[in-house]
């Protein structure tokens, strides 16, 4: 059973899919995404393969839940791919060289554009769950897609405070943060001729980084195949860096933020990605508890400023 469900209180949609207490647990004997598994091509780079425990679905399946006055419930329609990065399974993003990455980029891109085009998709979310802390039931290298019929609720924030900034400043929100970090400097860690990135000011986790195009674009859509090649670049450099941190292969969520692609304009928007890394310190977890989950309060136990020192001395690049 798969179902939207609509929450009145909060006004956001909960995705109800209990097939998915039957994915597997990081199975030792046999990888469905390995080459020779039969689930996959034989030989293979990169390679969209569609979820098998999907939430969301074209078709979907019929609702079964009894609608009433305080239950609006809607199918769950829409797409959740699995983006497999390489054919090899002991790897992570940050053993990935920049050229296979690359290839990810045109990949995420190629894709983003088949799916905006669809009627039924409100909004494309490019993401990577990385580590069994975090909940990952396959080791393989892979990240995923999901294609919403509505705008989550994060993503909805941020344009309704992206749209209020340019309307009040005639300037784009994002852009203004990103010179404000240039400009301070003390939580940059990398950049590149087409991106920046840095541990935000007002950072919740202690190791989040945020990359940003340097260039005001909404979407991958709008990417030059140089912008490709530096989102590579920077994107190898920040997980390597994770990795070397502390020594072990560094847990973390990895979320792309980019306009909808419900054909309104979204000019005021700007494209980010922001890195979501459960440690804050070698031997402790930074856990989402009762202030950050009950209250939507994150309480922030290190300084920004100090971990981004830590992030530009972790070693990069092989």
């Amino acid at each position: 059973m798969s179902e939207l469900r609509f929450d009145p209180v909060l006004r956001e949609w909960v995705i109800v899919a209990t097939s998915r207490q039957e994915r597997p647990l990081l199975p030792e004997d046999v990888c469905p995404f390995c080459p020779g598994s039969g689930r996959v091509p034989d030989s293979y780079d990169v390679l969209i393969y569609p979820n098998d425990f999907p939430s969301l679905s074209i078709p979907p399946p019929e609702i079964t839940a009894e609608v009433g006055k305080m239950r609006e419930v809607r199918k769950a329609l829409g797409v959740c791919d699995v983006v497999l990065y390489s054919p090899k399974h002991d790897l992570t993003f940050a053993d990935l060289a920049i050229t296979q990455i690359e290839k990810i980029v045109k990949l995420w891109k190629k894709r983003f554009k088949e799916l905006a085009r669809m009627k039924e998709i409100k909004y494309v979310f490019i993401f990577e769950n990385k580590g069994e802390v975090i909940g990952v039931t396959m080791p393989h290298p892979h990240g995923q897609i999901y294609a919403f019929p509505f705008i989550p609720p994060r993503p909805r924030r941020e344009l309704t405070s992206s749209r209020r900034y340019w309307k009040t400043k005639k300037k784009c929100l994002f852009c203004e943060i990103v010179e404000d970090e240039k400009r301070d400097g003390k939580r940059l860690i990398i950049e590149n001729s087409s991106f920046i990135s840095f541990i935000p000011f007002y950072a919740k986790y202690p190791y989040e980084v945020h990359i940003y195009s340097k260039r005001h674009i909404q979407t991958l859509l709008q990417f030059t195949k140089g912008e490709e090649k530096d989102l590579a670049h920077i994107l190898k450099v920040i997980t390597k860096k994770y990795d070397n941190l502390f020594g072990f292969s560094f847990p973390y969520m990895m979320v792309f933020h980019q306009a909808p692609v419900d054909d309104k304009d979204y000019s005021y928007y700007h494209f980010h990605i922001e890195f979501y890394p459960p440690y804050r310190a070698k031997d402790k977890l930074k856990f989402r508890a009762s202030c950050e989950t009950g209250a939507g309060t994150f309480i922030n136990d290190t300084s920004p400023e100090e971990k981004a020192e830590e992030m530009r001395r972790a070693k990069g690049e092989e």
